[in-house]
């Protein structure tokens, strides 16, 4: 939990200075900046790198991440909708669009709700974890690895429907740490059958 806690603290802020980096060079206050500016995705991969850390010290094997899957989403959700009632003084909001699912979110222009595109996804997340964890007998920390995998993938996919600073090569800080997290994983992406724990065959 301790690992948890200050490693989401570190990696919120890091990723979240890092997001506008000519900002951040500019920035009267480095360390404030940086305190000042946080993302999800961030706290998420600061949080999974410092457990793993403290697990290696302590010799822990087992994964806790399951327990904590279904209360992140729902804070996920709550903390979506309180960006969405933000608009745009928020930086939760995405580009201008001519799309049916345009919103007003307070500078007069159709916007893409991405908050709400966010809540709707995490919902559906929900569901359909509930109904792969009741129909399949699944490892320790499967849960967890399944969350974690989706939702790098949603938002990599989101960030192109948002504002956002660029680098020359098209994608966004936050893309990029996406990649990186489904990079970790890339073992149970491209083996998911390791999810699924083997049944015990029963002694003749």
């Amino acid at each position: 939990m301790i690992g948890a806690i200050f490693g989401a603290l570190i990696g919120s802020r890091l990723v979240g200075a890092l997001e506008d980096p000519v900002q951040l060079a500019h920035a009267k206050n480095t360390a404030l900046y940086i305190y000042s500016n946080k993302t999800v995705v961030g706290g998420f991969i600061g949080g999974l790198l410092s457990v793993e850390l403290v697990k290696k010290i302590i010799h822990e094997k087992n994964s806790s991440g399951d327990l904590f899957t279904f209360p992140m989403i729902l804070g996920l959700i709550i903390g979506r909708i309180g960006c969405f009632s933000m608009g745009i003084y928020e930086e939760t909001y995405g580009n201008v669009t001519t799309s049916f699912t345009g919103m007003n979110l307070g500078d007069g222009l159709l916007r893409h709700p991405v908050a709400l595109y966010e809540i709707f996804f995490l919902i559906a997340l929900w569901i359909g974890l509930a109904k792969v964890e009741s129909k399949l007998s699944l490892v320790n920390g499967a849960k967890f690895k399944l969350f974690m995998i989706s939702y790098m993938l949603f938002r990599f996919m989101l960030d192109f429907i948002k504002p956002h600073y660029t680098f020359n090569f098209g994608l966004s800080t936050i893309q990029i740490t996406c990649v990186l997290c489904l990079l970790y994983y890339a073992g149970t992406i491209l083996n998911p059958k390791q999810l699924i724990a083997k049944k015990l065959q029963p002694h003749a």
